[in-house]
């Protein structure tokens, strides 16, 4: 390692490898260093591609369900929990292995090991054999990402507690299951289990699911959540965990301050994730952070020292993938020389439960928060003909505009596949379209595309499918 590297970037997930990618495509030199033997990261590894494979396996079997509406019956289906952690292990190495090969044709310097910061410009990085060298640099990005959050006090050794990783292994299928935090990883995760046959139940501290998101959206997912799950306790909260013969003791606390106890045979703790800068060594660097443990940021994303830079989970909210790719590319164009900054106007977010929910540059409870005037469109999937064929209504796409110039600012959808749907309305955000831009592109028939047209038609009075008078001002 006594070369020198142009750039170095530390952490192999969606925004490292993103970054390492397109400065090799720049003709940079370039380092990337991450723990595991092939570049993807949390996300590829123990996150987002692994519980989407689950997650489709999980839809398929509601829809087989589902069939009996349709005059379409099958028999109990058989579950082999190992091929199903083989085909979900077969998913994650094709995905991880191809990145290996792009990071090889690409020529990169891709170091298996963890690194830590000597100075500025130095490296020094243990590899699997305990082997420690240098690495010198002129560049660097941090791409170390996130971990998994917990509470202490809740913290036993059983194996019957799982995490977002553990849970993915799929040890069982336990006849009970307490998904602790009403957050998107855990109802992902317990959709899953539900569909495969655990009786799963949720609780959460706040007052509804999926903190943050709006209520009209989520009413949707709780409604079928509700018919699904064994029990939601909101505004409730874990107090004690024990193992005990055949499962943990869970003591849980309502609002009143009311405790119940019960026995499940798993629980999975999902509280959320921090990010993680443990052992870097930014003490030998200029790089400071802040009171939450967010590396700072300019909008180049360089931190105070000039030639260190970080994106994606370590530099604050929204901790998504795609966010993080983004701003890995805004980094290395920077280092390049180019003048950019990193200013979306709309970074998508997709629940993929079912119904999937999914929303773009500003929500509804945002503009009520911030004492923004927003007018406000919606077209229900009960109107929908694509909704109808799929027997599912229980959905609804929503336009954020603003007053006076009917400029799109934000965009909310809730129904199965939400999460494709979301990159047009990104999109009209970004390219500063109005109502008018939406009603008047043609969109396909019939496809649950058209919700998009036809919230954009609410607006108006001139929805075909529903019947709604133009507001009057």
């Amino acid at each position: 390692m006594s070369e020198k590297i142009n750039l170095a970037v530390i952490g192999a997930g969606p925004g490292g490898y993103a970054a390492a990618f397109l400065a090799a495509d720049l003709g940079m030199h370039v380092a990337l260093i991450d723990k595991e033997d092939n570049p993807g990261g949390v996300c590829l590894y123990r996150g987002c591609i692994p519980s989407k494979a689950l997650l489709h396996v999980a839809k398929l079997l509601d829809e087989t369900e589902q069939a009996k509406n349709w005059g379409i019956e099958f028999s109990k289906p058989k579950i082999d929990l190992d091929k199903l952690r083989e085909w979900k292990s077969k998913v994650v190495a094709k995905m991880t292995g191809g990145l290996g090969i792009l990071s090889k044709q690409r020529k990169i310097n891709y170091v298996q090991g963890k690194a830590s910061f000597k100075d500025s410009h130095t490296l020094i990085v243990e590899k699997p054999e305990s082997k420690k060298e240098e690495l010198k640099f002129d560049k660097i990005i941090i791409a170390t990402g996130s971990r998994i959050a917990s509470i202490p006090s809740l913290n036993i050794d059983s194996k019957r507690l799982l995490n977002s990783t553990t849970a993915l292994d799929l040890p069982a299928i336990p006849k009970s299951l307490l998904v602790i935090g009403g957050g998107y990883i855990g109802l992902e995760l317990g959709s899953v289990y539900e569909a495969l046959g655990a009786k799963v139940s949720v609780v959460e501290m706040m007052d509804g699911l999926l903190p943050g998101a709006d209520r009209d959206l989520v009413s949707h997912l709780s409604k079928r959540l509700k018919e699904k799950f064994e029990n939601i306790m909101l505004s409730s909260k874990v107090v004690e965990l024990k193992e005990v013969n055949g499962g943990i003791k869970v003591k849980i606390q309502d609002k009143e301050g009311n405790t119940t106890k019960n026995i499940y045979e798993y629980v999975l703790m999902s509280i959320g994730r921090k990010p993680d800068t443990s052992g870097l060594g930014l003490e030998n660097t200029k790089v400071k952070v802040n009171e939450r443990g967010w590396i700072k940021v300019n909008e180049q994303l360089r931190t105070d020292d000039p030639d260190v830079y970080a994106i994606g989970d370590i530099v604050g909210e929204p901790m998504l993938a795609h966010k993080a790719s983004h701003e890995g590319r805004v980094a290395v164009e920077a280092i390049a020389g180019e003048k950019v900054a990193f200013e979306p106007k709309a970074i998508p977010a997709v629940v993929f439960t079912d119904p999937e929910i999914a929303w773009a540059g500003l929500t509804e409870n945002q503009a009520k928060e911030k004492n923004i005037d927003v007018e406000v469109s919606k077209f229900p999937w009960a109107a929908s003909g694509r909704a109808t064929t799929l027997d599912r209504f229980d959905g609804v796409t929503k336009i954020l505009s603003e007053p006076g110039t009917n400029g799109i600012i934000g965009i909310g959808i809730c129904g199965p596949g939400a999460g494709e749907l979301i990159a047009e309305g990104t999109l009209a955000i970004e390219m500063a379209a109005n109502l008018t831009d939406l009603k008047l592109t043609i969109h396909p028939h019939p496809t649950l595309s058209e919700t998009v047209m036809e919230a954009a038609e609410v607006f108006f009075g001139q929805s075909t499918h529903i019947y709604r008078p133009k507001r009057k001002k």
